[in-house]
C-alpha cells in the first residue's frame, strides 16, 4: 500500500507559492471551496522519492497567522485541528528571497506550532540581479529546519522540496521561540489553567473569534477565563509578539543573509514612479487597453475563420456520408451548429484570458489596483474592490466570491452587488457577433472600429459600476472606511508555463462550463425547429412553390441569385460554352434559393416558430424579430446560449436571410 502524506503548502502571498504548487503537482490538482464557506481550495498529488504519495493542499496566502481575513482563518483553523482530514504532517512554507525577513515571521509561528516544518526560498535566479547571498548552512541551523533554494521560473529546486517532503520525520518540531516571554505572567496563568494543552496555541484560540477542534469543546472556558484583556490589549499584545519575533529573525539574517547594494541591478523604482504616476499612469493603462482590444480582432480572425470552415465541412461532410434522416439533421443542423456557434470564439475568449494573466504575471496588475484606488475611493469602493471587478471580465460568480478579503461590510456589499456590470467571457460572443454585424471594419489611427467599440463596451458595463457605486454609497450610511494596503512584486518576465496553464484552465471552464447547457439547448432547439403541428409545416414544400411559380423569389433569394450569378459572370471567361454553363449555374442558384425558402418557411411553421411569433409582438418594439426573441429567452439559462441558438435556428431555417 501507498504511504501518503498530508502537505499543507503556506505562505504569504506574491511568494510564488501557486507557482511551486503547480510544478509540484501538475495537472494532478483540482479546484473547490471549504465547506460552508466561499474560500477557494486547491489541492493535487504529487509523488515523491520511494514511492510516496503526497497529497499536496496550496492554502490561500497569509502574511502572519493573526489573522484579519476568512482566507488567513482557513489557514490558521487547518494548523489547530488535529481531527481535519487535511491536517498537515509536515508544512512547507514558501518564502521570496528578496522578503525573506516578512516572510520569516509566519514560518516561525508556524514552526511554534510543533508541526513539521520546512522552508523553501524561491526566486533564486534574482540572486544575482539583487546582490543577495544566503549562507544556507547557517541559515538551517538557526532556524532549526530544512531549507531548499529553488527557482520555479527556471524549473529548478523542486527535486529538493520532494526530497525534504518525503523526509519529513527527521524535521525538528521545536519551537523557535518561547511563546510565554510575550507575556510571563499570562501565558502562566494560561498555562496552569490548561497544562494539557498547548501553550502557543491556547493563545492562537483566544486571540481569534473562531472555534477550533480539538480544543472548541474547551473554547468557552478559555474565553471566560481570559477574555477580561480587551481587544485593544490583545492587540498590544499581538504587536508585541510580532516585535518579538522580528527581533529573533533580525538576529539571524544579519548573520546568514546579505544584500550587496552596489550589486543589485533594476529599475523598479523609475518604472514604478512612471506606470503610477497620477497622470501618466491611467493613460498607460488606456494604451494597454487598446493594445488588447485591438489584438483580440487582429489575432484571432485566423483561427476563427478556420474553426469556422472546419465545422462547415464536418457539418457537409456529416451530411453527405450519413444517411439522411432525423438522426444526421440532429448532429448536421442542431449539435454542429450549436456548439460551433460558441467554439468559434475560443481564440478570442483565450487571448483576453491571456492578457489577463501576463498583466498579472508580470506584477503590473498590482500597480493598476494601486491606481484604481484612487479612483474608487469617491463612490463607495477601495482598491480592494478593483481585483473581484476585474476578476468580473472572466466570470461574475468567483468574482463575487472574490470580495471576501474586503473587511469593511459596506464595501464589501456594493462591490459584490455592482461587479455583474462587468462584461464576463459569457457576453463577450454577444457583443462580438452583434459588433460584426454593425459595426464596419474600417480603422481610425490605426484602430480598428470593431477593437474600439467592444472597448466601449467594456467601458460602459465599468462606468455602469461605479455609478451604481455612487448610488448604493448614498443609501449605505457607515461612518467606517477600510484602509487599503497593497503589496507591489517585482517586476518579472510572465513564466510561460504558468501563463499558459492559466488560459487552457480559464478557457476550458468556460467552453465546459457554457457547453453542457449549449448541447441540451441546441438538441432542443434542433427538436422544435425541425417538427411542427400545422398543416403549412407539412405542405410547405408544396406551398413555396406554387408561391414562387405565381409571385417568383423573395427579395432576400433575388438577391443571393444575382450576387452569385455577378460573381460568376465576373470570374468566367467569355467562351463557347459561356451561355450554357450560365444556365446550369442559373438553375442550380434558383434550386438552392427555393430550399432555402422552404426551409425558412418550415421552420417559421415549426413549434418553435409558432412559439417565436407567440412572443413577437414583445420584442418588435426593440426592432427584433421572433428569432431574436426565441434567443433573449434561452440566454436566461446562459448568456453564451444566445449565440449558439440563433446558430440552430439559422442553421435548421437555412434561412436566406443569412446571404
Amino acid at each position: 500500500m501507498t504511504k501518503s502524506i498530508n502537505v499543507a503548502l503556506i505562505g504569504n502571498p506574491n511568494t510564488g507559492k501557486t507557482s511551486v504548487f503547480n510544478q509540484l503537482t501538475g495537472l494532478n490538482q483540482k479546484v473547490g471551496n471549504y465547506p460552508g464557506i466561499t474560500v477557494e481550495k486547491k489541492e493535487g498529488v504529487c509523488k515523491l522519492p520511494r514511492g510516496v504519495k503526497a497529497h499536496i493542499l496550496d492554502l490561500p496566502g497569509t502574511y502572519s497567522l493573526n489573522t484579519t481575513s476568512l482566507d488567513e482563518s482557513v489557514v490558521v483553523e487547518l494548523l489547530l485541528n488535529k481531527n481535519d482530514k487535511d491536517y498537515p504532517d509536515v508544512a512547507v512554507v514558501v518564502s521570496d528571497v528578496e522578503n525573506l525577513k516578512r516572510n520569516l515571521l509566519l514560518f516561525t509561528q508556524i514552526k511554534d506550532l510543533k508541526i513539521p516544518t520546512l522552508l523553501v526560498i524561491n526566486m533564486a535566479d534574482r540572486m544575482p540581479k539583487k546582490g543577495i547571498t544566503i549562507d544556507l548552512s547557517l541559515l538551517e541551523e538557526k532556524l532549526d529546519t530544512k531549507i531548499a533554494l529553488v527557482s520555479t521560473r527556471k524549473n529548478k529546486g523542486i527535486d529538493r522540496i520532494k526530497e525534504l517532503i518525503a523526509d519529513y520525520k527527521n524535521l525538528s518540531v521545536a519551537p523557535n521561540l518561547t511563546a510565554s516571554k510575550i507575556a510571563p505572567d499570562y501565558f502562566e496563568r494560561l498555562q496552569k489553567v490548561f497544562p494539557n494543552e498547548d501553550i502557543y496555541k491556547l493563545w492562537l484560540v483566544i486571540t481569534q473569534d473562531v472555534n477550533f477542534t480539538p480544543i472548541e469543546k474547551k473554547q468557552v472556558e478559555i474565553k471566560s477565563a481570559f477574555d477580561t484583556k480587551s481587544k485593544s490589549e490583545l492587540k498590544r499584545l499581538q504587536q508585541k509578539e510580532t516585535i518579538y519575533r522580528y527581533q529573533f529573525i533580525n538576529g539571524i539574517l544579519n548573520e546568514a543573509y546579505k544584500v550587496d547594494r552596489s550589486a543589485a541591478k533594476g529599475v523598479q523604482a523609475t518604472l514604478d514612479r512612471v506606470l503610477t504616476h497620477k497622470i501618466f499612469g491611467y493613460l498607460i493603462f488606456f494604451v494597454i487597453l487598446l493594445t488588447i482590444f485591438q489584438a483580440i480582432y487582429d489575432w484571432s480572425s485566423y483561427p476563427m475563420d478556420f474553426i469556422d470552415e472546419q465545422f462547415a465541412a464536418a457539418s457537409e461532410w456529416i451530411k453527405n456520408t450519413l444517411p439522411e434522416g432525423a438522426f444526421t439533421n440532429l448532429i448536421a443542423e442542431g449539435i454542429l451548429s450549436g456548439i460551433g456557434g460558441i467554439v468559434i470564439f475560443i481564440p478570442q475568449i483565450a487571448f483576453l484570458f491571456l492578457f489577463i494573466a501576463l498583466l498579472e504575471e508580470s506584477g503590473y496588475m498590482s500597480r493598476v489596483v494601486f491606481l484604481m484606488d484612487r479612483v474608487m475611493r469617491p463612490f463607495g469602493l477601495s482598491g480592494k474592490s478593483v481585483v473581484p471587478l476585474i476578476s468580473g471580465t472572466a466570470c461574475a460568480i468567483p468574482a463575487v466570491m472574490a470580495t471576501r478579503n474586503i473587511d469593511n461590510w459596506k464595501e464589501r456589499l456594493i462591490t459584490i452587488l455592482v461587479t455583474p456590470f462587468m462584461t464576463c467571457s459569457a457576453r463577450l460572443p454577444v457583443y462580438l457577433i452583434i459588433i460584426a454585424l454593425v459595426i464596419p471594419k474600417g480603422r481610425f489611427l490605426g484602430l480598428g472600429y470593431q477593437a474600439l467599440t467592444l472597448m466601449l463596451l467594456y467601458l460602459v458595463g465599468f462606468i455602469a459600476a461605479i455609478l451604481s457605486a455612487m448610488a448604493l454609497n448614498k443609501i449605505l450610511k457607515i461612518k467606517s472606511r477600510s484602509f487599503f494596503v497593497v503589496e507591489m512584486p517585482s517586476y518579472k518576465l510572465p513564466l510561460f508555463k504558468n501563463v499558459a496553464y492559466t488560459v487552457v484552465e480559464k478557457t476550458k471552464s468556460f467552453v465546459l462550463g457554457a457547453g453542457k447547457i449549449i448541447l441540451a439547448i441546441s438538441i432542443i432547439l434542433w427538436f422544435l425547429g425541425s417538427n411542427g403541428f400545422s398543416k403549412n409545416f407539412e405542405d410547405a414544400e408544396s406551398i413555396v412553390t406554387e408561391r414562387i411559380a405565381n409571385e417568383g423569389f423573395s427579395p432576400y433569394s433575388e438577391a443571393f441569385i444575382k450576387t452569385n450569378l455577378d460573381d460568376f459572370k465576373a470570374n468566367t471567361p467569355t467562351i463557347t460554352t459561356y451561355q450554357d454553363s450560365l444556365k446550369v449555374v442559373t438553375s442550380i442558384l434558383e434550386e438552392k434559393a427555393k430550399s432555402q425558402e422552404i426551409a425558412s418557411y418550415r421552420l417559421e411553421h415549426s413549434y418553435i416558430g409558432n412559439m417565436g411569433k407567440a412572443i413577437e409582438p414583445l420584442v418588435q418594439p426593440m426592432g427584433f424579430d421572433w428569432k431574436i426573441g426565441i434567443a433573449l429567452i434561452t440566454s436566461f439559462a446562459a448568456r453564451e446560449v444566445f449565440v449558439s441558438t440563433l446558430a440552430t435556428i439559422y442553421s435548421v431555417g437555412n434561412d436566406e436571410e443569412e446571404t
